[in-house]
């Protein structure tokens, strides 16, 4: 089941930078898909990476330094590592419509990716591919975006701590800022190990007690010398990007992604852990054409705010998913299941 950011409270939506589109993929054999932020004409990147599992794709080429400047797409997909094949066919998509790199004997479309950790939620052998990415693609416009359980969203969980059976639905959300006329945006896919806070700090999805009646608090829990169930590295991860219509360069783009970072901590707890893979994608359309962009500590704090606003729309828009004898209750009906 899906949800539209258009019937939430109106917190913005990463589409609201100039110069972007974004779509989704949802598979209809299972809960997994892709989503796709294109820039065609190219955007300026950087990547900041503090979970200790990722899973990505071409995010050496993003550091400060390097010699290519500016991508033309970022995937986030589920999957797992297959998931990043979703990538290759947003690249072959990107080609036919002649973006990319001029390497001069062709143009070679610069598609980073990171992928999250759905793999128990339904067949397994039911990944996001190329074709996933091309039809994400396909389906990508300037308008609101979907959030929920769509695209890379659709089989996100958290709260798995202590065990699968007590976590809950996760997924994909936006959110955006604007200030003296430029816009950073935030589009996140939530599967983290941990709960998710609301804005007045109580948990608004997290581990549930052994018999689901009511919500355990992970972080508590911990303190007070309960022992974790541990899952395999890599098995959790937020996922997402930032993307800003200021005119930023890759140093600049790093702090940003870096602030994205401080959005999920608020929010996310514990967050960055062994198990998680967490990565924010940092771009920069320079579409803005503000006479003058708000300074780097300004755009850092949009980016902070940006990113946790989009992770609790991600919650708050999520639907419970029953898949066999699993039950993953979201965070708006799960006393009910």
């Amino acid at each position: 089941m899906t949800h539209t950011a258009s019937t939430l409270p109106d917190t913005g939506c990463i589409t609201r930078v100039r110069g972007l589109q974004v779509g989704h993929f949802t598979s209809d054999l299972r809960p997994t898909g892709c989503s796709v932020v294109l820039t065609p004409q190219g955007a300026v990147a950087a990547v900041d990476v503090r979970g200790a599992a990722p899973g990505t794709r071409e995010t050496d080429l993003l550091r400060p330094g390097n010699l290519v400047e500016q991508v033309h797409a970022v995937v986030l997909s589920g999957g797992s590592a297959w998931g990043l094949a979703a990538a290759t066919g947003v690249a072959e998509w990107l080609e036919e419509q002649g973006y990319g790199l001029d390497v001069g004997v062709g143009r070679v479309p610069i598609v980073p990716a990171a992928v999250l950790f759905d793999l128990p939620v339904g067949d397994a052998a039911i990944r996001p591919d190329a074709a996933a990415g091309r039809a994400a693609c396909q389906a990508a416009g300037n308008t609101p975006c979907a959030t929920g359980n769509v695209g890379a969203g659709a089989g996100a969980t958290v709260g798995k701590l202590f065990g699968h059976g007590c976590a809950m639905k996760g997924g994909i959300g936006s959110a955006s800022v604007t200030v003296h006329g430029v816009t950073v945006g935030a589009l996140v896919a939530v599967n983290a190990v941990g709960d998710v806070l609301a804005p007045d700090g109580s948990i608004l999805a997290g581990a549930r007690t052994a018999d689901g009646s009511a919500l355990r608090d992970t972080t508590r829990s911990l303190l007070e010398g309960e022992h974790p169930q541990f899952a395999l590295p890599g098995t959790n991860t937020t996922i997402g990007v930032i993307a800003t219509d200021a005119r930023l360069d890759k140093a600049q783009l790093q702090r940003l992604a870096l602030a994205g970072h401080d959005g999920l901590a608020r929010c996310i707890t514990p967050v960055h852990t062994m198990l998680d893979g967490d990565t924010l994608f940092a771009l920069s359309t320079g579409a803005a054409g503000a006479e003058q962009a708000p300074d780097m500590i300004t755009l850092g704090a949009m980016a902070a705010e940006a990113t946790q606003r989009a992770v609790q729309v991600a919650l708050r828009s999520a639907r419970t998913v029953h898949v066999g004898d699993l039950a993953l209750p979201a965070a708006s009906d799960w006393q009910t299941v």
